[in-house]
């Protein structure tokens, strides 16, 4: 294994935005500690120096939007987190999605006729 091959590199800011919301969206409902604060602080920087600035080269609007929603997002995440307060919500598209705005479906289970224990749902 080189050394080139340990680390991810994004082909793009899109690339790199879904990347950082996924390890974000991994750690944001873990318990703060010095280590978490840490890395918290060096994504919200990889975000403010190096995606910002290829998604700005890239001169896609949207995409230097997002990157600015993510930067606040991480921003508030902290804020709220040190303050004690629970993050009630994760990243998606991007943007902060609350817990209560996350759709779920309501599934009712039938057993199917027969001596089998199948069940088949209907949504």
């Amino acid at each position: 294994m080189t050394n080139s091959d340990r680390y991810y590199q994004p082909t793009n800011s899109k690339d790199a935005m879904r990347k950082i919301q996924k390890l974000f969206n991994s750690y944001c409902h873990a318990p703060l500690t010095n280590e978490l604060i840490q890395y918290h602080f060096k994504l919200l920087n990889q975000v403010k120096t190096n995606v910002l600035s290829v998604a700005e080269n890239e001169q896609i609007p949207e995409r230097i939007k997002a990157a600015k929603s993510i930067i606040s997002v991480m921003e508030t995440w902290l804020k709220t987190r040190i303050a004690g307060k629970d993050f009630n919500g994760e990243m998606r598209h991007f943007k902060f999605v609350s817990n209560n705005d996350i759709l779920r479906y309501k599934r009712h289970e039938i057993k199917v006729k027969g001596n089998n224990n199948l069940r088949s749902s209907r949504h």
